[in-house]
């Protein structure tokens, strides 16, 4: 069983910045796949971003490319987004998640933690 617990949301203004931090149970933190994902109200949870337990690889959605940066430490066993230049439609709540290296979902989830970006 993994626990994750989201920090950093907040009230931003378009094009500002965010920094949002996903703190995960220490013990399984170095064999899992972390990502981050969103939801605006009204919507359907989207994809955001992910990493491998060791960094190696990384992946974006297409509408934070340029902007979101995911990265983590080991040894804190946290996951990061730095989120920059933000817009309104980054408005949403953001959740933390992780799965094991061969499965293709997301089986644990933070609370979430909700992010608005007033333009």
């Amino acid at each position: 069983q993994v626990q994750l617990v989201e920090s950093g949301g907040g009230l931003v203004q378009a094009g500002g910045s965010l920094n949002l931090s996903c703190v995960a149970s220490e013990r399984t933190f170095s064999n899992i796949v972390m990502g981050w994902f969103r939801q605006a109200p009204g919507k359907e949870r989207d994809f955001v971003a992910s990493i491998t337990w060791n960094g190696r690889y990384i992946a974006y959605a297409d509408s934070v490319k340029g902007r979101f940066t995911i990265s983590r430490d080991s040894a804190k066993s946290t996951v990061y987004l730095q989120m920059n230049s933000m817009k309104a439609e980054d408005t949403a709540m953001y959740y933390c998640a992780a799965r094991q290296p061969t499965a293709t979902k997301y089986a644990f989830w933070g609370p979430g933690t909700r992010v608005t970006v007033s333009s």
